[in-house]
């Protein structure tokens, strides 16, 4: 069996992991190695003390993203290597390097260049991004597609792809999975969250109050994880052993403070004001809120906006969708008019405008003026 080492670069991020794996195959008298990486001295220099003196006998890299490739003929140059890649090495090609025989795969998906490396003889297979030893590969437009990537994915692994709502008949996803693959698992949302927690609670041992229920929902969110986590804190408020949460319990755990800040901020909402709405964001996060949280909120009101439009759209009576909310009759009131005034389109649109700033808080972007901007948009709209 060949020796494997690994150097990792020193590029770690949200798209990286902890650095991308460089690898170097010991194949007798020479070495292999297999995306050397970003263009980086100092990762250069790694590779270089890993190969002790062995002559390099081929470069192989997975595919051309700027985390793979760009180090390859520089390195190659200094060990008067070959570099070789997709297109010029094709799905089935076999490189021999000493005593090692490798196999090139084309698994398209990540990229449309992307190339597997498998070594009949060690039952190794080098997946570049195709397989992550961590987290999950990304397929993003352009260069990126699903359709591919189902076509060639790591047999012993489980691809899981969650949609977020029902897909018309018609969509490119549902062609490119095979209909036994397809299970239509909806979260509970709306009304049937406070239900499920109920019912989710208890199944561990909890006694959670329906009202207890519709407050944590309103002021946690959708996220079911969170949501039973919420639980558990607030059973611990009443005393190490209590298994029962009610408005009292939720109260404890939330703040009274918090609580009168959140109600507020929705309501500064429902009413589009703005200036109000900017002032108690900064509030709350002055108070420590946890800003994903805070945006899970707004996400809330947009989808409650946009669903309360919907069914205004769809001929209900404004007074019946009011009351389908489960608020405040002023706080139902004022979200349904704000419905009526949006657009057609800005209901997704304001979906779309919360999901993006989840995913640029997750990159690491300004917490503060990222829900700054999103407010405002949410007032304007």
């Amino acid at each position: 069996m060949a020796v494997v080492r690994r150097v990792v670069a020193p590029n770690p991020g949200p798209y990286t992991g902890p650095g991308t794996n460089t690898w170097l195959i010991d194949a007798g008298t020479v070495t292999v190695v297999i995306d050397p990486g970003p263009d980086d001295d100092a990762h250069l220099a790694a590779i270089d003390r890993a190969l002790k003196g062995s002559t390099v006998s081929v470069v192989l890299v997975t595919h051309s993203h700027s985390d793979h490739l760009p180090l390859a003929e520089r390195f190659a140059s200094k060990h008067r290597a070959s570099v070789r890649r997709f297109p010029e090495l094709a799905d089935g090609d076999v490189v021999r390097a000493g005593n090692v025989n490798i196999t090139a795969l084309h698994t398209p998906g990540h990229s449309a260049d992307h190339l597997a490396f498998w070594v009949p003889a060690d039952h190794s297979l080098f997946t570049g991004d195709l397989v992550l030893g961590r987290g999950s590969s990304m397929v993003t437009y352009p260069e990126g597609d699903v359709a591919a990537y189902l076509r060639s994915p790591n047999p012993s692994t489980v691809l899981l792809l969650l949609a977020d709502d029902t897909l018309e008949a018609s969509h490119w996803l549902l062609k490119a999975v095979p209909a036994a693959a397809i299970v239509s698992a909806l979260p509970p949302a709306g009304r049937q969250l406070a239900s499920w927690l109920k019912a989710r609670a208890q199944a561990d041992g909890f006694d959670v109050e329906e009202d207890a229920a519709a407050l944590l929902v309103e002021l946690s969110g959708e996220d079911l994880t969170q949501l039973l986590g919420e639980v558990e804190k607030a059973a611990l408020a009443g005393g190490p052993e209590n298994r029962r949460v009610g408005v009292t319990e939720v109260r404890a755990v939330v703040g009274e403070h918090r609580l009168h800040g959140i109600f507020e901020l929705t309501r500064a909402l429902a009413r589009r004001d703005a200036a109000a709405a900017l002032a108690l964001l900064e509030s709350l996060l002055n108070g420590g809120e946890d800003p994903l949280g805070v945006l899970a909120m707004l996400a809330r009101e947009a989808r409650a906006a946009w669903q309360a439009a919907e069914a205004l759209r769809r001929g209900r009576a404004p007074e019946d969708v009011a009351r389908a909310l489960r608020r405040p009759p002023a706080a139902a009131a004022a979200l349904v008019e704000r419905a009526q005034a949006l657009a057609p389109a800005a209901g997704a649109r304001l979906l779309r405008r919360c999901w993006e700033v989840e995913r640029r808080l997750k990159l690491g972007g300004v917490p503060r003026s990222e829900l700054s901007l999103l407010i405002a948009d949410l007032c304007a709209a």
